[in-house]
């Protein structure tokens, strides 16, 4: 086939073995791997011995110390990236919890099955529990789990989101909107439905940009042949995929592009029209049974007000004031 090389047995010695077939370092730029905020993430006040090794020693998603946390958040990881400055200052209001905040950032899906597993984790070889105070999704997943019991009511609402189709920098792909997507030959990497929520808002856009056959395109063509690569953790696979050039767009909340473009990589973004968008709630509610209640309503209050929403602003969301039509689950 051409332009494809079949990989050979290796039949040399250990030094011909390696990188790109050579014994070498690996010859990629070390700092388009997560994590992207160099510690902010972590407010633990003590950090002893750091030991971070980007793509080989690295847990982007979970975030503080675990010896003793006096609040725990579960957070949809749709807005990661917002809670460093959203830690900072809930603990300047409420100084009693400086670094005493552990906090996880995966999709909502998998922080409700670490629920069901008592807040025990494996992550490579390191196995923890971190049980949650309080959890945050869209609205209607919390409204769910409080039906369901897993949490307390009431859902506390408090910014929106919309969609957004980011490229690399420079959009070398030409991509002018959705309909680009069903383009042959596009490599795009995309949410995967089994994991993430936001894959149900991005097929509904799709379909509304270019029926069902865009859809399929995207989401099962694309799949089959290969030219789809699907996530687990689109927040953050979705630009460090395009950054290596392993893709040529991939739809993600507008928020996640405004912070890539804050923090320098070369990523930009192409918007949506509203007429095909999709606009999400963020909302949060207490555990059922949460270990620390008080801290768990002091976070809930804080997410609301006007200081967090102020930071929020900073990456594109919008306050949440009641009247957001066709409300649908963050992913």
């Amino acid at each position: 086939m051409a332009g494809y090389a079949r990989a050979q047995p290796a039949t040399g010695t250990a030094a011909d073995i390696g990188w790109n077939g050579k014994a070498q370092p690996p010859r990629y730029e070390g700092q388009i791997f997560p994590p992207w905020q160099h510690g902010e993430n972590n407010d633990a006040v003590n950090k002893g011995f750091e030991f971070t090794v980007p793509e080989v020693d690295v847990m982007a998603d979970f975030h503080g110390d675990l010896t003793d946390p006096k609040l725990v958040l579960y957070v949809g990881g749709n807005y990661y990236f917002a809670m460093a400055p959203l830690v900072a200052a809930f603990e300047q209001q409420n100084p009693q919890y400086k670094g005493r905040i552990f906090y996880v950032t995966i999709p909502p899906g998998m922080l409700v099955t670490a629920m069901k597993e008592g807040g025990t984790f494996t992550s490579g070889n390191m196995t923890f529990t971190a049980r949650p105070d309080a959890y945050f999704a869209g609205l209607k997943k919390v409204e769910a789990l409080i039906t369901t019991g897993e949490l307390t009511g009431p859902a506390v609402p408090y910014v929106t989101n919309n969609l957004t189709i980011m490229v690399p920098k420079g959009n070398p792909a030409h991509i002018t909107g959705l309909a680009d997507l069903g383009r042959p030959g596009l490599r795009l990497v995309m949410p995967n439905p089994a994991y993430e929520g936001i894959a149900r808002q991005i097929q509904a856009s799709l379909v509304k940009a270019g029926g069902a056959a865009l859809e399929k395109q995207v989401y099962e063509t694309g799949v089959a042949n290969g030219t789809t690569i699907l996530t687990h953790i689109h927040h953050r696979q979705t630009p460090l995929f395009l950054m290596q050039g392993l893709a040529d767009a991939g739809i993600t909340w507008k928020s996640e592009a405004v912070f890539q473009e804050q923090a320098g990589h070369p990523i930009s973004d192409v918007p949506i029209p509203a007429a095909l968008n999709t606009t999400a709630i963020y909302a949060g509610a207490m555990v059922k049974g949460a270990a620390h209640p008080d801290a768990a309503k002091a976070w809930l209050e804080f997410i609301h007000s006007p200081a967090a929403l102020e930071i929020f602003e900073r990456y594109d969301f919008k306050p949440y004031t009641g009247s957001t039509p066709g409300p649908a689950p963050a992913g």
